[in-house]
């Protein structure tokens, strides 16, 4: 009998072994996990009551580990406010307790072909602080106001108490969204909601055009994704991109650079990962030079980004391969403290990238789609600067 799966699953789990990484909650985090019961329902002064806002997740079909939810109200001179739900892990997980120090210690949920090894347990990211339909759950909001032309005119961070009205699915949405489908029935069931998420996807599109008017890349990978019947691998499936899928994407760039301001405007150090300028130019020139285009001697994001748009255009089929080798000839991103960057690191403008971090019971954590808060940084300068240096010594890429 075939037992790929578990194969696949032992394989990971040695992985994450040899890369300094936890395959498994200790004895100490599970008794901690016993004694939490219940989602959390101590409120602060200071918390918001945000349930009755239209908010609405858009995620995978089976994904129950619901850690964002979003919503859109239209403001002055055609601008729009954007508010991001981060699931608020921290309302259930003590600072410096068992669980916080094995999210600490892998920073990230960590997915593989055979199976997930989640930051946190499951009773927690899939049920108790999961932003699920009809619950109401304490959450980290950003909030920000979107102009006509996709710049952020504002943002700030808060929490609230907010109900995810609407469990959707992101094939469902991106195909109404495109016109192949009619309205998923939960956008039906929701009166308001389908010209909610409408308004939310022109600005996400806001958000993209600046984007890549700001430097961002069109770039696109391959990402299989396993299936299996039982324990047998019978597929490799490609998941393909969709407006809904790049509507939260955009939205959480967005967010996450919100979260950087938000700590930078309180003089608050927080970790980041930047992109310096390509060390390996001359090499993505000569790709280039190969389809008869020219680019500059020197890193130029604008010509590197006319030169992939017409490859897509022109062989849309093998893209997703000029894509991965011009990732590997960028090179990889690098992990530092906010302060040092504009102190010692001179980007290339349009190479240059940042992002928030965000983990459960702290902010250090690189941005990844699992159950996660970005959380305002209350302790010491000294003490959470040495904080990021020992998360540098764990952060495997």
């Amino acid at each position: 009998m075939k037992s790929h799966r578990t194969d696949l699953k032992n394989i990971a789990r040695r992985a994450m072994v040899e890369r300094g990484l936890l395959p498994d909650f200790s004895s100490a985090a599970m008794a901690e996990l016993a004694r939490i019961e219940a989602a959390a329902t101590d409120r602060d002064s200071d918390i918001r009551d945000l349930t009755e806002l239209l908010w609405a997740s858009i995620d995978n079909d089976d994904s129950r580990d619901l850690d964002q939810l979003t919503v859109a109200e239209p403001g002055a001179g055609r601008s729009v406010k954007i508010l991001v739900a981060i699931a608020d892990v921290d309302a259930l997980v003590a600072k410096d307790s068992a669980l916080d120090a094995h999210a600490k210690h892998n920073t990230t949920s960590v997915y593989t072909a055979g199976d997930m090894f989640p930051m946190l347990p499951e009773k927690l990211s899939t049920d108790l602080t999961s932003l699920g339909e009809g619950q109401d759950r304490f959450a980290v909001i950003v909030e920000m106001v979107i102009a006509e032309d996709g710049a952020v005119l504002s943002s700030t961070l808060f929490r609230a108490l907010v109900r995810n009205h609407a469990k959707l699915a992101y094939n469902s949405v991106a195909a109404w969204l495109a016109g192949e489908a009619s309205a998923p029935e939960r956008v039906k069931a929701v009166s308001g909601l389908d010209a909610q998420l409408r308004l939310q996807d022109q600005v996400a599109q806001r958000l993209k055009v600046r984007q890549h008017q700001q430097g961002a890349l069109s770039l696109e990978t391959i990402e299989p994704r396993a299936v299996f019947d039982g324990e047998a691998l019978t597929d490799l499936r490609v998941e393909q991109k969709n407006r809904a899928k790049e509507l939260i994407e955009d939205f959480m760039i967005a967010a996450n650079q919100a979260t950087a301001s938000y700590l930078k405007g309180r003089g608050m150090p927080s970790f980041r990962r930047i992109l310096r300028s390509p060390e390996r130019w001359q090499w993505i020139v000569e790709v280039a030079a190969r389809w008869g285009e020219q680019l500059p001697s020197e890193p130029d994001a604008g010509a590197l980004e006319s030169f992939l748009i017409a490859r897509r255009k022109a062989d849309p089929l093998r893209f997703p391969d000029l894509s991965l080798a011009i990732v590997k000839l960028i090179g990889r991103g690098e992990y530092v403290l906010a302060r040092i960057i504009h102190e010692h690191f001179c980007c290339n403008r349009g190479f240059a990238a940042a992002t928030s971090l965000r983990r459960a019971g702290s902010p250090l954590a690189p941005s990844t789609y699992c159950s996660s808060t970005p959380r305002t940084l209350t302790a010491p300068r000294a003490r959470l600067a040495t904080r990021l240096r020992d998360f540098a010594t764990n952060r495997h890429e």
